[in-house]
């Protein structure tokens, strides 16, 4: 019987322990012999990644036991963290450790304790590691090393190091050897040419990321082991935000192809596509490349916000394995020969980049609108697929997940926004006939990145008590070519916080949503975006604004880490020309237009988006009369990992609607709002 009460008022079986219990998902993918090893998140463990290793019998364990945490800092978003391969004496993982971030060596059928290979720094946050090569031959790790020199966040460099894997650099720094130089700001790990003799990695500078422009290095490895003749490939910076805006060309992966043929995905089209290049095909000093898939308006690649993601990898039979999509993504086996791609059959929507490839079958990570992330493996011979590990368990009735719709929504001037649309869903209830439902826009971070149509209890957690998600994303969104991507090069702030007023508006417009209950929340960038939304527009009544900006001169000036530190000179303009626009636009600085209540989140260890930015804010707001919380996480980063921070933050949040929206509710504790 189908039982008729307000919405945001209905019972639900998604608790917020449900939530907090299957946070995050599986991450770097990888083969070893013929076992599948990955990362997996342990909310319950204090948030640690544990590295799991899939027997080829399908038994799972963990390699490591607790308090190991398998997670590097490295651009403070880390990356791959862990490389492994088999000896006579069974498996050799070397791994980064999340507490101190040295690198360890690790024998699960031998050792009793992982043996340490780097040493500690005392010098600012130290010596960090990410996107190994394990190079036995040479009895060496080979990896990125990010080395602290001072005690600012920007004091740092980052080279291609080469560690020894006996562990004579556990103490000694100079057993280190730096295979590349420092000319460039960041670099990936090194991708090594199928002979031996040449090594690539992606390389850019300052003030550009990854997504603006790169470089592809290449260098020939000497006999001992040394690299030179170092010199760039393809790739290109293009002018910075000084010179007049703009940017080069984004190469977000290289990996080798078996003929000796350098394989990378470039956006030069204005997509990113599958390219391949023979390095020895110079022609004063210019080398043509050969898109393998060209003119299909579709993403090969994504942001490079982490060392060693892959969107591509090559088979033993000379077809490469691609992930590609436009708004979403699927795998499909793509002949670089004729340029025929065939896509794998599958419920799946959304494949992240962590891509392994094992004789004739690929392994990759994926999630639909009605399963969470699993590990599925495709048969390249038969074309079946099958999930092999973090199989999705209903842990309730699938009747109470959303039913997403994607939609495409007009913005200012007429430019698209697009959007994932959660209505409120419930098996056993429905609302008054003429209510209309509150509905909560979610902004994603990044803000370069993408909310994917993939399965989330927090979305259920909100949409089976009658309250809708609108995920929207904005101009400055990933996965819908370069022009959308860039729409938000210098207006930060203003695009993202349109767009997302934007679907809000036509929710309300159409009669999806009450004009009158509107919310918004987001966090990093989208915090950024919500509290800007909260500033400059009345329409929303409350918003969760978690670990945000919120001072972008500060931002810009030493307030965060080294990768970021000139991200807003693409986002917002130069500091030093534009010092206005980023006093003008920063919520610090307009906190006196908040009218509505919000809920400020905030992990204490935050060193990406620090909690002095909201000590400022708050004192900003104090005094003004307006309703709000503050709730600080110690043990907490950029983003929360512990189950317990996940549980009070989701229920903090649903108690702000539920006060904002005139909702009675006894499931959750009550959020005291001070004014």
């Amino acid at each position: 019987m189908v039982t008729t009460a307000p919405y945001g008022t209905w019972p639900s079986p998604v608790d917020a322990r449900t939530v907090a219990a299957h946070d995050g998902r599986p991450a770097f993918v990888g083969v070893v012999g013929d076992e599948v090893w990955w990362t997996e998140p342990r909310p319950a463990e204090g948030g640690r990644r544990a590295l799991i290793r899939r027997r080829p019998d399908g038994t799972e364990e963990s390699v490591l036991p607790a308090p190991w945490n398998v997670r590097s800092r490295v651009l403070e978003y880390g990356g791959q963290p862990w490389a492994a391969t088999v000896t006579e004496r069974g498996p050799l993982v070397v791994f980064s450790d999340f507490a101190d971030q040295r690198l360890y060596a690790y024998a699960p059928e031998h050792d009793e304790a992982p043996r340490p290979l780097t040493p500690l720094s005392g010098v600012g946050d130290g010596l960090r590691w990410v996107d190994p090569v394990l190079r036995p031959d040479l009895g060496e790790v080979w990896c990125v090393l990010e080395e602290f020199t001072g005690d600012r966040p920007t004091d740092v460099r980052r080279v291609i190091a080469a560690v020894p894997l006996d562990g004579s650099a556990a103490e000694h720094r100079d057993a280190v050897r730096e295979l590349s130089d420092d000319r460039h700001r960041f670099v990936t790990g090194p991708r090594i040419s199928p002979d031996g003799r040449r090594a690539a990695w992606i390389a850019w500078d300052h003030p550009h990321m990854p997504w603006d422009g790169t470089l592809v290095m290449l260098a020939r490895i000497t006999a001992g082991g040394a690299f030179e003749d170092i010199r760039p490939l393809v790739g290109g910076l293009g002018p910075t935000a000084a010179d007049g805006g703009g940017s080069g060309e984004s190469v977000a992966q290289i990996e080798w192809a078996a003929d000796g043929a350098l394989l990378f995905v470039s956006d030069l089209s204005g997509w990113w596509e599958v390219q391949r290049i023979d390095p020895d095909a110079a022609d004063d000093d210019v080398v043509a490349s050969r898109a393998l898939c060209p003119a299909r308006e579709e993403e090969f690649g994504g942001p490079l916000w982490n060392i060693g993601q892959r969107w591509f990898l090559p088979l033993d039979n000379g077809t490469l394995a691609v992930i590609h999509g436009r708004g979403a993504t699927t795998l499909g086996i793509l002949d670089p020969v004729s340029g025929e791609l065939v896509d794998s059959a599958g419920p799946w929507t959304e494949w992240a980049p962590h891509l392994a490839v094992h004789g004739s079958r690929v392994v990759g990570i994926a999630a639909g609108p009605h399963s969470s992330y699993e590990i599925v493996e495709l048969d390249t011979c038969t074309g079946r697929s099958r999930v092999i590990a973090c199989r999705h368990a209903d842990v309730l009735d699938p009747a109470y997940y959303p039913r997403p719709q994607s939609r495409t929504f007009t913005g200012p001037g007429g430019r698209d926004v697009h959007a994932h649309i959660h209505p409120p869903h419930h098996p056993d209830h429905t609302a008054p006939e003429g209510e209309l439902p509150p509905f909560v826009v979610w902004a994603h971070g990044g803000p370069t990145g993408r909310a994917p149509l993939v399965l989330d209890l927090e979305i259920a957690y909100f949409t089976s008590r009658g309250i809708g998600v609108a995920e929207v994303n904005y101009g400055g969104s990933t996965g819908y070519g370069r022009a959308y991507r860039e729409r938000l090069r210098g207006q930060w702030g203003v695009v993202d916080v349109e767009d997302c007023a934007a679907v809000a508006r036509a929710l309300a417009d159409e009669g999806s949503a009450d004009r009158a209950r509107l919310a918004i929340r987001g966090g990093s960038a989208g915090g950024w975006t919500t509290a800007a939304s909260l500033t400059a527009t009345d329409l929303y009544a409350c918003g969760t604004i978690s670990y945000p900006i919120l001072d972008l001169a500060g931002w810009a000036t030493g307030e965060t880490h080294d990768f970021e530190s000139r991200y807003l000179e693409s986002l917002v303009g130069p500091f030093a020309e534009v010092p206005d626009r980023y006093r003008e636009r920063s919520p610090l600085h307009r906190a006196d237009r908040i009218t509505a209540p919000f809920l400020l989140l905030q992990g204490l260890d935050d060193v990406i988006c620090p909690p002095a930015q909201c000590e400022r804010f708050l004192a900003e707001v104090a005094g003004r009369g307006i309703p709000h919380a503050y709730l600080p996480f110690a043990g907490e980063g950029h983003g929360f990992r512990r189950a317990e921070t996940i549980m009070r933050a989701v229920e903090a949040e649903l108690s702000l609607y539920a006060q904002t929206f005139g909702i009675t509710r006894s499931d959750v504790p009550v959020l005291e709002l001070r004014g």
